[in-house]
């Protein structure tokens, strides 16, 4: 086997993905409370993020991923990164402090009046501070938490966040675990794990995780291999999670084609393509002759995607589906190369021990194992490190096995 050399990939990568946000990008921006949120940039639009204010889509057009902005009016000033500092230990304590509701004499009113004034936020909650009555007694630990709650709160600052597969995959999981049928980061990386999704490779994928499966295979692969997509609908699917993913629409086009159940088998008829000859009549008008070469563009685009799953010999075969697994493998497995992966996600135990036992008494496949990833999420702080309080109950399961 060929191992592509570094550099080639990342170049590649590069040329998959733009490294600075562009018109018609879909931008995650993290804001002051952590929370991300999609939004489409337009050149010579508005983008509103509630509370935290309003901007012009082209303050962000060409800048890169990463920088911190703070809303000023209709404009946009770049922040310095943030930096950690260490807290010093006091022997104050929590323990005789009673936060009730007349130790801020600071009302709603007063703070809602120094806004509209366009006081800056720090000076609100500096303001906060100096009249909170037990500010001094809290530890510096409490006071640090006092500080950035404040902040989530008053403050006009947002992130951009770089679109890799760890961060879409991390933001719908907090979003909507449901439709990404409880995929988390970790076992989404588990999952390209044990189908060694590389660039240069082929593949196979059975996608029901809204996209996510497709995006990170395409990720891996940088614009330079192939995947064959199989959905349940009639065109192309429209991933919500390749929307955030920003890739090149051309070089997608080159790596991923898209087959529904019914053309995925080899005895279906398509529908016969348009002739060039019925594309170039004489008489016809040009939305028409538009009409009917896009309609053989299609055909001719379906019939290629046939032939290359026919031809088989992929390098495994990647399912996250609610049908039945054993039924999708017994119309797929054809056509993945001996030695190849075979990776089946789901949400449950059951549908997967199931499988396991069945392939178990066939001999076509080798090795048929479950396993549950499991992530503990750490708060990381000078002198503050420790697991947080909540954590997710599972990202699935996986069933991994080899095909004879």
């Amino acid at each position: 086997m060929d191992i592509p050399d570094c550099e080639d990939a990342t170049s590649a990568l590069n040329s998959f993905k733009a490294t600075t946000i562009q018109s018609g990008h879909t931008v995650l921006l993290r804001l002051p409370n952590g929370e991300t949120k999609g939004f489409k940039v337009e050149k010579d639009a508005t983008i509103s993020i509630g509370r935290v204010g309003s901007f012009r889509a082209n303050e962000l057009i060409d800048h890169p991923y990463g920088l911190t902005y703070e809303i000023r009016g209709k404009e946009l000033s770049v922040q310095p990164p943030h930096t950690l500092q260490e807290v010093e230990e006091t022997d104050a304590t929590n323990e005789l402090i009673n936060d009730g509701e007349f130790v801020q004499p600071l009302t709603l009113s007063e703070i809602e009046g120094l806004k509209k004034s366009g006081v800056h936020a720090s000076d609100i909650i500096k303001a906060q501070i100096e009249q909170h009555a037990n500010y001094s007694m809290k530890t510096e630990y409490s006071k640090e938490k006092y500080k950035q709650r404040k902040e989530a709160k008053y403050s006009k600052t947002f992130s951009t966040v770089e679109p890799t597969i760890y961060n879409v995959c991390d933001h719908w999981f907090k979003k909507d675990q449901n439709r990404i049928r409880d995929i988390r980061p970790d076992t989404l990386s588990q999952i390209l794990n044990l189908a060694n999704v590389r660039p240069g490779g082929r593949y196979i994928a059975v996608d029901e995780a809204s996209g996510l499966l497709v995006s990170a295979i395409l990720e891996r692969l940088g614009g330079d291999g192939r995947l064959i997509s199989i959905c349940d609908v009639d065109s192309p699917p429209a991933y919500p999670v390749m929307t955030l993913m920003n890739f090149r629409k051309d070089v997608v086009t080159k790596v991923h084609s898209s087959l529904n159940w019914a053309t995925a088998q080899e005895d279906y008829t398509p529908v016969a393509a348009v002739t060039q000859e019925s594309s170039s009549e004489v008489g016809k008008s040009e939305r028409h002759r538009i009409r009917l070469d896009k309609r053989k563009n299609a055909a001719d685009t379906l019939l290629n995607a046939r032939e290359e799953l026919f031809a088989g010999e992929y390098d495994a075969l990647l399912i996250a589906s609610d049908y039945d697994p054993l039924e999708i493998l017994q119309n797929l497995i054809i056509y993945v190369a001996g030695s190849g992966s075979i990776v089946v996600q789901s949400p449950f135990s059951r549908p997967l021990t199931e499988l396991q036992s069945k392939l178990r008494l066939d001999p076509n496949y080798l090795a048929p194992s479950i396993t549950e990833s499991w992530l503990r999420r750490y708060q990381v702080l000078p002198g503050r490190t420790h697991p947080t309080m909540n954590t997710s109950g599972s990202g699935g399961f996986l069933l991994h096995a080899i095909k004879v």
